[in-house]
Parts: C-alpha cells; structure tokens; sequence
C-alpha cells in the first residue's frame, strides 16, 4: 500500500467509533477508515463469539443480539461507503480496498453461523411459532433462506470456495465501478470555437465553461468560451440533445459507449470474471444458474420476469418502430441530411426537435419554472396532503459533507418528530458518482432506542446529481431531474414513515428487491397531477405560474416515444436475464454478442457493433441489480396499479385523495419487510397488481373498437 496515505491510529478518537446520533461526516477522513473499521470488527467479532456461546432459540436471546451487530456494521461502513459515493479521494479508496476483505470475512463468518441458524429453526419448530407475530416469523423465515444463501449448509472445501468468491466479487464489483467513474472523468472535450457548441442552451454552456475553469481556463465564461464537454450526465445528455454539430454528438456519443472498455480501464475482463464467479457460486448452492439464486429473494421467478418482460416488449415494439419512423420523416421535413439514415447519435437530437415542434415544449426554456427550492416545498405540500406529515429544514442540527447538502425533520401533525434525511442534490463531477440514489444512515429500531424506550427514528439519504447553481442563479431542475427527486424521495419515505420496530424488517430493510421500487416509481405519477405540478412550477423571477397550455403539452408528451424508452429499459433487463441464465463463460459467445442478439429484439435500430454498453453498466456489476434489472419493470406495474387507486377514488377529490393516502401509508410505507410484498399490495390495493394501469398511463394498451 502507498505509504503515502496518512493513519491515524488514535482509537479514543476516531469518529468511526463515537457514539452519535447524527453521524460526523464532516470529519471522517481516510486515515480514520483502516483503525475504525479494524477496531470495529474485532469488537463485533467478540461480540459475535459470545453470542454463539449464549445463544439460545428466543427473541432477546438471538435476535437481538444479533441486530446490534448487524446494524453496527451497516452504520459505520454505511457512512465510508457513503463517503466514498459523494467526496472520493484516491486515500479514501486505497483505505476502503484495504479493509473490505476484512469486513466481507466478518460478514461471511455472521451469515454462515451454524449456532445462530440451528436457533432460527429451532424457533421455526417450535411450538410457539404459530403465536410469533407476523413480522418476527418473516425475520425468521428471511434469516434461514439468508444463511442458506450465503453458504452454511456448505461443507469445508466447498465453503472455502464459496467464501474466495464472495471476497473475488467484492473486489471486482468496486474496481468495476471505479473504473467506470475514472473513465467518465478522463474524457474531456475543449472546444474553443464559438459555432461548434451552437444548439447547447445556456445552462449547458455555463456548466461547460465552469469545468473549463476547475481545469485551468480560468477566463473561460458560458457566453465566449472556452467550453469542456465531459461524459458527466448533464453535460453528455445536453450534448445529445441539442448539439447541432452532428460530428460532436458522434464523438460524445461514441465515446460514451465504449465507457470503461479499454486499456488499464477496461471493464470486459472484470465482467467475464464476476459472471464466471456467479455462475460458481450458484452451483455451489444447487441452483442451475445465478439468476436462480438471485430470484429465491424475490417476489418474481425467472419465468414470471421473463413472461412480463415479453408481453411488455410486444406491447411497445409496434409503438416503438413507428417512434423512428415519425423521427425519419420528420427530420427529412427539416432538411436533415442524415434523415434516411439516422443513427444512435441522431435519435435523441431529433426526438428532443420533434417534441418541440410537436408539443412545443423546449426542456431547456422550462427550466426557469423549475427551481429547487419552490420544487421541494411542493413536493413536502403534497407528503403533507397525502401522508399527513410535515417537513422542516433542520440545517446544522447533523454534521455534512458538503455545504450544499441539506438537513430536514420530518414530523407527524402532532408535531412529533419520526424520521431526518440529508439531501445532496448537485452534481460534483470529480468527486461524486453519477446518477441519483437514496440510502439508509440508520433504520427505525426498538432494540437500537437510544433512551430504552422509544424507538430509534430513521434517517435517510438522498443524493441526485442535478445542475447546480450558476453564477446568480438557483438550481434551475429540467424536469426530468424534478421527476427524479420525486422518485428518490418515494424510496425515503419508506424508510422513513415505516411503523416496524423491529429494525431487521424496518423501512426498506427485508423487502423483497422487485418491490422497492414501488414506492419511489408510485411518486414520480404525481408530478403529473396538475394541482402538484402547478404548486411547484413558479418561474423564479417573476413568480409566475407554468401556463396551462404548456401543463396540457407536458401531459400530452408524457407518452412521447413510449415505445421507444420501454425498449430501452427492455433491452437492459432481458440482457441481464440473459447472461445470468443461458450465458456461458469463455463459450463460444462473448458478453457483447449476446448484447448484440438481445437488442435484435428489443432496438429498432440495433446497436453500433463497438457498442460496450456493458462495460459502464454499474448497476448489475457494482449495484445491486444483477438478474433483477427487471424489478424496475416489476415494479412499475405494482407502480402504476397504485397510483390508478388514486385515480379510481377520483384526483381532484382532496377528500378522497387524503383517505386513499392514507391508506397507502398503513400498507406499503408503514408495513415495511414485516410482511410479504403481494399481500401488502392487496391489502392497499383489494386486489392482485394487473399490468394494465402501466399500458395505459404509457399510451401502449391496444385501442379497442
């Protein structure tokens, strides 16, 4: 290891350790990280001996013990981890590395228990079972499928085996995503002439010259330059959409493709060997294929997956050729040279010049409507309408890492507070990962109460990566990254409004992975409800409101090339089902064949041949989305089926709007993993989810006669 990277071996005072209620981001370093986490483990292994010893098949005997453990370590690696997602540094990473095979051998020896596993059957045959609440038999069961899963039925050699993989996967799933952020953030364009950057709107030239600054033009300005265009999503989603020069869009577009995909950053041999491992590590446990392992945690199986995503695929393709076509004629009306062969790079430039043209509706020229903070007071009026809470700033009351994270307290009417979260909404290229995701700090707990009696309150994070601030100007949001605070703010409030005390099924934690996304997708449907969309959209000069032919469009455009974007999710889940059932390491089809083959299916215009999509695909090799990229898909039906609750009870009845949110709070916000995700939708729902609501609100249910 680089001596370089400073320690600090002072135990008394490492932040890692102290006790806290908010943790201290504010001054955890990388030297902390190597001491704190080692000290970390050898107190929770003590602990955990000594649990294997005492052990006995009761609740305070077993489970308790063990959540203080298992939450213990999820605390404090959470926050490195977290660090490591929004303020990298190469020390924090070389601290990380280091210590993570240490931790992921604790938490092999925690899963592959025998004493705690043979006491959570014993509880399952015992006579008292059936008078075990319904959560706590749910841990149960959750807890012995766990164990099964992470090797304790394996004998030595084969358990040796297992765990050398489990530790192989680790290592390979964060150079896997470190590759792809170093990858983003080499790539950089200068460009010095005024016309080659003609069609980027101003927001997208000042982010452009703001980078050309932090790289040394410190006299470049959005309106002369010079500008640098990255691989960062606001500045390549800009680019894409509205960059006239074609020869850049291609260049961008080429470049962003074949991501992490060669050199030292190359990403194909780490893919081959996380699926060869997988594979591995599924016929060690008996299953046929990694898929397997990875449903026997969720509420689908591969054929239910694979049966949704076919009557989803026919359902858009029709849809979806039609959406080229109109881009192919509509280009050629514009004297598009490119019109008869438009390809990958052409596709969102022109869609964005038709939507416009269609709907008249220019992303760009909302923006001024959309600013931060007047989007997240509507988006707290509307938790308030809904769920009967209220949310307050609550800035300086927990330790940040940044001065633009934000801190809220989130209260019942009566005033009482049950949950805070952070909120990092800015883009920080070049220490933050891209994309937008919500976390937990700590779960609702009654065995972690900080006062013995009440229960421990939940905080989350949120964390997006939407354009900052600009000279004098706000956050100005498009709105699409508004509908993506709505949805992040959907997982948080299931986090956060859980009413489970037992911290292992708390919130998100012991939810089926197909339907997490339930809640945060169920938010995204509310920045098309009028009132909501009307109470945030204010232009933030003048105060005036969103004028109500550009709401219609909106409305309108929401199933604008439908077909085409289902496709596109379509094409990610069934190439993740693909190489995690029939693909064959080192066989006679590489990774990218089988991308190739899948999106015959599943892309009107199939990709370029050098396309290495793949290799910056983070959230089935970093994430947690291997053979379960379709749970998006899953979800948005159980999504879409919840919302249209809303709309049977009737949008404008505040009346009925409040009962069915409330109602929605009992079920799929309060219930959390206590009990299975099909029953708790029936029991918000009255019925099992249909596909329909999804068709619909997407336009792509066949019109009948």
């Amino acid at each position: 290891m680089p001596s370089s990277t400073p320690v600090d071996d002072n135990i008394e005072s490492n932040p890692l350790l102290q006790d806290f209620d908010f943790p201290p981001f504010d001054i955890v370093e990388a030297k902390h990280v190597r001491p704190g986490i080692r000290a970390l483990l050898k107190k929770l292994e003590s602990d955990l001996d000594e649990l294997e010893k005492t052990v006995e098949p009761s609740w305070p005997k077993l489970v308790e013990p063990l959540e203080k453990i298992v939450d213990r370590l999820t605390v404090v690696w959470g926050m490195v981890n977290h660090l490591k997602a929004v303020k990298d540094t190469a020390e924090l990473r070389a601290a990380i590395e280091e210590v993570q095979p240490e931790k992921v051998k604790f938490q092999l020896r925690l899963g592959q228990s025998k004493p705690i596993y043979n006491a959570f059957k014993a509880i399952q045959e015992s006579p008292d079972w059936k008078s075990l609440s319904e959560s706590r038999k749910r841990i149960v069961e959750n807890q012995i499928k766990e164990a099964v899963l992470n090797g304790v039925s394996l004998e030595d050699d084969k358990r040796e085996q297992f765990n050398k993989i489990e530790q192989e996967l680790e290592l390979l799933s964060h150079k896997f995503s470190e590759n792809v952020l170093d990858a983003t953030k080499k790539f950089e364009k200068l460009i010095t002439d005024k016309k080659d950057v003609e069609g980027l709107p101003s927001t997208s030239l000042g982010l452009a010259a703001q980078t050309a600054v932090s790289k040394g033009y410190e006299n470049a300005t959005g309106e002369n330059g010079p500008w640098v265009i990255t691989l960062d999503a606001p500045s390549f989603i800009s680019v894409m959409q509205h960059a006239c020069n074609r020869a850049l869009r291609e260049e961008v577009y080429r470049a962003h493709i074949t991501r992490a995909s060669s050199g030292d950053l190359d990403n194909t041999p780490i893919i081959n060997q996380i699926l060869k491992l997988r594979l591995e590590k599924a016929k060690l446990l008996n299953y046929n294929n990694y898929a397997e392992v990875s449903m026997a945690t969720k509420m689908a199986t591969v054929d239910k997956a694979e049966e949704l995503l076919e009557k989803l695929r026919s359902a858009s393709w029709n849809a979806a050729v039609q959406d080229v076509e109109d881009l192919n004629s509509f280009s050629k009306s514009q004297g598009a040279l490119e019109a008869d062969t438009l390809s990958h790079w052409d596709i969102n430039f022109w869609s964005e010049r038709l939507r416009e043209s269609k709907y008249n509706i220019n992303e760009e020229e909302l923006r001024p409507f959309f600013s931060f903070s007047k989007v997240m007071d509507g988006l707290f009026k509307l938790a308030k309408t809904l769920f009967g809470i209220d949310i307050e700033p609550a800035d300086g009351l927990a330790p940040v890492w940044n001065k633009d994270v934000r801190f809220y307290c989130v209260k019942e009417s009566s005033g009482s507070p049950i949950a805070y979260f952070y909120f990092d909404p800015y883009s920080r290229p070049s220490e933050k990962r891209e994309g937008a995701w919500m976390d937990e700090v700590v779960s609702r707990s009654h065995v972690m109460s900080r006062n013995g009696t009440t229960a421990r309150l939940p905080i989350a994070h949120m964390v997006c990566n939407q354009t900052p601030p600009f000279g004098d100007k706000p956050s100005l949001m498009t709105f699409r990254e508004v509908e993506t605070v709505f949805h992040e703010f959907g997982h948080a409030l299931q986090h956060m409004l859980t009413k489970q005390d037992e911290g292992l099924v708390a919130g998100i934690r012991g939810i089926e992975w197909d339907a997490v996304e339930l809640p945060s997708q169920f938010m995204e449907n509310w920045c098309y409800h009028r009132d909501t969309l009307m109470s945030i959209a204010k232009h933030y000069e003048t105060g005036e409101s969103l004028p109500e032919e550009v709401y219609l469009k909106l409305l309108a455009a929401r199933t604008f090339r439908a077909g085409s974007l289902s496709l596109r999710q379509l094409r990610f889940a069934s190439v993740d089902l693909e190489l995690h059932t029939k693909y064959i390491p080192d066989g006679s089809e590489s990774i990218f064949d089988v991308d190739q083959r899948v999106s015959r299916k599943t892309q009107v215009i199939p990709p370029l041949p050098e396309d290495r999509f793949l290799c910056g695909f983070n959230h089935i090799f970093a994430g947690g989305y291997a053979a379960g990229y379709y749970s998006y898909k899953w979800a948005e039906v159980l999504s879409a089926d919840a919302f249209s609750a809303f709309e049977d009870a009737g949008l404008d009845d505040i009346k009925a709007v409040k009962e069915t949110g409330h109602k929605f709070r009992e079920t799929i916000l309060a219930l959390g993993g206590g009990k299975a995700p099909l029953e708790v939708f029936v029991g918000f729902r009255g019925r099992e989810p249909s596909p329909e609501a999804l068709l619909r609100h997407n336009g792509l249910l066949p019109v009948t006669a």
